[in-house]
């Protein structure tokens, strides 16, 4: 499948690191260094702007490394970007450490990954069918 994409940053486009790869890394297009504090978030630039066909959604998600190393993540992960929007990707990163961490110029700081999605029509009832699990909720299918 291709993708428009408007590359305005400095860096090449995301691109698959391996054959079987699911997702692409972003790069932070930015000039200086961003200092990221224990709890403080930061909406950061990518130079990227795409044109998704109808029925995709980019989902912006943590880096694993990033994440399980340094305490660095998305913070509305994963972060949706629609079809129909044609603004700069941004990439909202949280640090959950105790220490500050430097964002560099050019920096992965978050994975892309492109996915099909369907959109749904309500169909209102009174009553839904039974399974058998019902509305037991978080932890209700057991512990192991």
């Amino acid at each position: 499948m291709k993708v428009k994409i408007v590359n305005k940053s400095r860096f090449a486009c995301p691109a698959y690191a391996t054959g079987l790869s699911a997702g692409m890394d972003l790069r932070a297009d930015i000039d200086s260094p961003i200092v990221l504090g224990s709890l403080d978030r930061a909406m950061v630039p990518t130079g990227l702007y795409i044109a998704l066909p109808a029925g995709f959604e980019a989902q912006v998600r943590p880096r694993s490394g990033l994440a399980a190393k340094k305490g660095i993540t998305v913070l509305n992960s994963p972060g949706t970007v629609d079809a129909d929007y044609r603004g700069e990707i941004r990439v909202i990163l949280v640090n959950l450490s105790k220490e500050d961490f430097v964002i560099e110029p050019g920096e992965r700081i978050a994975q892309m990954v492109i996915a099909r999605h369907e959109q749904i029509e309500w169909d209102e009832v009174e009553v839904l069918d039974e399974t058998e699990r019902g509305a037991g909720g978080f932890g209700s299918t057991g512990v192991k």
